[in-house]
């Protein structure tokens, strides 16, 4: 059995560079070593980084077999809970997967769209006219709204107090310095016993919240996805309890909600930087097409993926790029590096939609939600949330960039966002009527 080479730097420095740092540790373990390395980062240990389509296949084929890779309940469960669907694993994680994928899939998203657009539009109408201001920052409101709505289904007597304790635990877990949370000599600290403060508050708020859900004679009319999941039943007719629906929402809170934002931040970023794209982009939305919208889409997240890597423990060994890994192996498919391969994307660090126009890249080639049996439930409802704030804010809004300098990638906690927050002027608000009914139909 043997280990992919990797880095020669002291085990802890590869992993601090791995925490703050990661795509420039990535792109150069791969110039030095080829499409598969290994890092070391202690406590984890040795971690193998894959990127080639065939190795990345391999290992999401066997996730019924594999487990969650090492670390990721340390760090996780303190915030969404030990029933959260990111932390279960075996049948348990496939059945609760199961019982969870129906809303976030086909026509189902249809009822969130006004959503989604409301939301878009109470932001634009904000936005000053010719003065600078971040879209990230715009972007994690439209998100969050649209999760306090269309997921939680919050009611209007609530919402405003859920919300202040929500942005509070988001504030928090941004700083890759949240990791502090899953010691326990560390999570005594001042700052870490206020992050509990917080989360504890939130929890009373969603409590009472699917309590009175609950309570609604009128559940099963409701299209939120609280009600949905309060409905819902396995095979043996048992539905999810309390605590159980709260380590769901917050999960889809802290999933859906950074990186939907980020995804979108980084499309306008992109954009700006491609003023003809934008130009295309623009007219195509004004006359209700969608064709490039999606490209747009597609090529934002094979550039910018919010979360560069995931990682799988391997339950039995497993032959990776001529490599011999043995049971106990930390395994990442590295999301980055797979999309900035030549080999499957040529001219890799362009922004080219275009690309996108000409046919599907190959199936492990472009793994922005990851994949497997463990692809996140959220990546249609990510996409179609993309797809709706990015025309009706073209469709309303003439935007121009509000810096000259390209973006900088800065670690948050797990995602990778622009470094300023994509700066952005408003130069002319205006409303585009959509000419054609369903160019936003959910794939």
């Amino acid at each position: 059995m043997t280990l992919p080479p990797g880095p020669s730097l002291p085990a802890p420095v590869q992993m601090l560079r791995l925490m703050a740092r990661p795509v420039p540790l990535l792109e150069r373990s791969r110039r030095e070593f080829g499409d598969s390395f290994t890092l070391r980062a202690p406590p984890m240990g040795e971690l193998v980084f894959v990127s080639d389509p065939t190795s990345i296949k391999a290992v999401f084929a066997a996730d019924r077999v594999n487990t969650i890779a090492t670390g990721r309940n340390l760090v996780l469960a303190p915030l969404l809970g030990e029933d959260s669907l990111l932390l279960l694993e075996g049948q348990r994680h496939f059945g609760r997967r199961k019982l969870m994928l129906p809303p976030f899939h086909g026509e189902r998203m249809r009822a969130y769209e006004q959503v989604m657009r409301e939301a878009t539009e109470r932001q634009l109408r904000s936005w000053p006219l010719g003065e600078a201001f971040r879209l990230h920052a715009s972007m994690q409101e439209i998100t969050l709204d649209v999760i306090m709505r269309a997921v939680f289904g919050v009611g209007r007597g609530r919402r405003e107090e859920l919300r202040r304790a929500l942005l509070e635990i988001l504030a928090a877990v941004r700083s890759p310095a949240t990791i502090g949370v899953t010691l326990p000599v560390v999570r005594e600290l001042p700052r870490f016993r206020k992050l509990a403060a917080r989360v504890r508050a939130a929890d009373a708020l969603l409590a009472a919240e699917i309590a009175d859900h609950r309570a609604d004679p009128g559940l099963a009319e409701r299209d939120d996805i609280l009600s949905l999941l309060i409905e819902a039943r396995d095979p043996e007719g048992e539905g999810m309890g309390d605590s159980e629906l709260r380590d769901q929402l917050m999960t889809l809170l802290l999933a859906g909600h950074e990186t939907t934002a980020t995804a979108l931040a980084w499309a306008f970023e992109l954009l700006f930087r491609r003023p003809d794209a934008l130009t295309r982009l623009t007219e195509e939305v004004r006359c209700g097409e969608s064709g490039y919208l999606d490209a747009v889409i597609e090529e934002t997240l094979r550039l910018r993926p919010v979360v560069p890597f995931v990682g799988r423990l391997l339950r039995r060994p497993m032959t990776l790029d001529g490599y011999e890994l043995p049971t106990g192996t930390n395994v990442f498919p590295a999301i980055y590096l797979a999309h900035t391969n030549p080999s499957s994307f040529p001219d890799p660090y362009a922004f080219l939609p275009e690309r996108f126009l000409e046919g599907s890249p190959e199936t492990y080639s472009w793994i922005p939600f990851g994949g497997g049996t463990r692809r996140c439930i959220g990546a249609s409802f990510a996409q179609f949330e993309m797809r709706v704030v990015l025309q009706t804010v073209l469709s309303g809004a003439v935007l121009r960039p509000g810096s000259d300098r390209p973006q900088p990638m800065v670690r948050r906690n797990v995602t990778l966002s622009p470094r300023d927050g994509t700066p952005a002027i408003l130069a002319e608000r205006r409303r585009f009527a959509i000419e054609r009914e369903g160019a936003l139909s959910p794939s």
